[in-house]
């Protein structure tokens, strides 16, 4: 992924120069919106750094940067007080809230999974125990239930294995 940087003055090059230096990323940049949304159209970026000035003197402008530019992480950033040392750090701390929010939204998508994966298995297991018995055991329905009884069982045993595999690897 590229970063887009939005800016208006001279040294803004220079600045991507940098940028793209420290932190291993390519870096484009765009004289104003028009240039902007030309590309934001065409690809995808890992973060939208917009120069304030621009973002305050076209804020509807700067408003449909925000909205074309997707899964982007947007910045707003005044070129003329910050240097390249603090855009690299805003810029780098962005990208590691963006992982961290990443990695936990999986977590939390795992876990939601897991758990209705643990209430069908517990239905199952229930509506296996209320299978008929005795002579109604050869029956078509009794035989069914026993083939859930069992995939039931096998899940049961599945998730108990990887819980106890998360939670012993977490400490």
């Amino acid at each position: 992924m590229s970063i887009r940087l939005v800016a208006g003055i001279e040294g803004a090059r220079n600045c991507a120069d940098v940028v793209e230096k420290h932190l291993g990323m390519d870096v484009e940049v765009a004289d104003g919106r028009k240039a902007a949304l030309a590309i934001l159209r065409h690809r995808e970026f890992a973060a939208v750094v917009v120069d304030e000035t621009i973002a305050e003197c076209d804020s509807m402008g700067a408003d449909t940067i925000w909205e074309r530019s997707g899964l982007a992480i947007p910045l707003q950033v005044n070129f003329a007080l910050s240097g390249a040392a603090r855009l690299n750090r805003e810029i780098r701390a962005a990208l590691r809230r963006r992982e961290r929010e990443q990695m936990l939204a999986r977590h939390a998508a795992a876990a939601a999974i897991e758990s209705e994966l643990k209430s069908t298995v517990a239905g199952l297991l229930l509506q296996s125990e209320l299978a008929p018995s005795g002579s109604d055991a050869g029956s078509p329905l009794a035989e069914r239930l026993r083939v859930v009884a069992d995939l039931a069982g096998n899940l049961r045993s599945k998730l108990g294995s990887t819980a106890t595999t998360r939670r012993g690897s977490a400490i």
